[in-house]
């Protein structure tokens, strides 16, 4: 769901390799909505993990993946305020080239930029994800470059991409990632994975300050598990949600995550100093919330830097 800049409301639903399913409000700040509805019309019949973002003019994106696990694309979507239209930005953002598709996240900075980061699945097989990519744009989706500003040949694939962090196939690395910038643009990725060298999933923060990548792992967990095979998959903890902010000169940044070893809870790392890399585990809930995934009001986090979380027992 998202609410557009002249308060209509979008909602998109009960989407796996289906047809889009979509509606707004009638009137804005109503919950009284219009009859299910195209938006182009066009690569409409196979959609999966559509998300809303809004830009700073109140305009929206929609991306989706059009296509299958292992063989999709990236398509965005653009929304105009004044002519209250949809229209395709791009078609295949990021290509698959029939080989393969992106799992990604999207986050939209207070300066307008678009962050994307995504990770390369090969097969149907949630093994085969691999890989931690970057792509960001500063004029609304139609042109891309890298981190260093080279600009993109669209679509991107993977010859093309910029690798924020290499991360071998068999890692359990989950799809779909956390992205989040800050007021600087700095770019965030959060996820998990399993090191080489450690026989336990951890959650990991990919970030990028100056002119290099890097990367922590935040190293608290102790119940290994795998990820293998096709479908959906029922793993001890969920994907992560990632935040950050300046405090005076140093930098900060939340985690929000439930896991089972800490009870299925809703939890939250803490780090006051990511220069030290110091993280601080905490429950924000005594409850359990089972299989429940994080999502938070992303514009009130950017407008008022307040935290307000979603929680549903899953």
């Amino acid at each position: 769901i998202m609410v557009d800049g002249s308060g209509y409301l979008h909602i998109a639903w009960d989407h796996h390799n289906n047809r889009l399913h979509y509606s707004r409000s009638i009137v804005p700040g109503s919950l009284e909505l219009t009859a299910e509805m195209p938006m182009t019309g066009n690569a409409e019949q196979r959609v999966s993990y559509p998300e809303f973002f809004r830009l700073a003019n109140g305009n929206l994106l929609f991306l989706y993946r059009d296509g299958g696990s292992g063989q999709g694309n990236l398509v965005m979507n653009a929304w105009d305020i004044t002519t209250r239209q949809w229209t395709r930005i791009q078609n295949n953002l990021v290509d698959g080239e029939g080989k393969r598709n992106a799992y990604w996240q999207v986050f939209v900075d207070s300066r307008g930029t678009i962050h994307l980061s995504w990770v390369w699945r090969e097969t149907p097989d949630v093994a085969t994800n691999h890989d931690m990519c970057y792509a960001r744009s500063k004029d609304g989706g139609r042109t891309w470059t890298n981190s260093k500003g080279k600009q993109y040949t669209l679509p991107i694939n993977a010859a093309t991409a910029e690798y924020a962090w290499k991360i071998p196939q068999k890692s359990e690395l989950i799809n779909q990632t956390s992205m989040f910038a800050d007021d600087q643009g700095q770019p965030y990725i959060a996820t998990y994975w399993r090191e080489a060298k450690d026989s336990v999933p951890q959650y990991h923060l990919i970030y990028k300050t100056g002119k290099t990548w890097k990367q922590k792992n935040l190293g608290f967990r102790k119940t290994p598990f795998s990820l293998s095979g096709t479908g959906t998959r029922r793993i001890p903890i969920s994907r992560p949600q990632i935040i950050a902010w300046k405090s005076g000169k140093m930098w900060k940044a939340a985690l929000i995550f439930r896991d089972e070893e800490r009870g299925a809870r809703v939890s939250a790392a803490v780090c006051n100093n990511l220069r030290k890399g110091k993280w601080e585990v905490i429950n924000l809930t005594e409850m359990a919330v089972g299989s429940w995934e994080p999502t938070y009001d992303s514009e009130l986090w950017k407008e008022k830097k307040l935290m307000h979380i979603f929680v549903q027992p899953v």
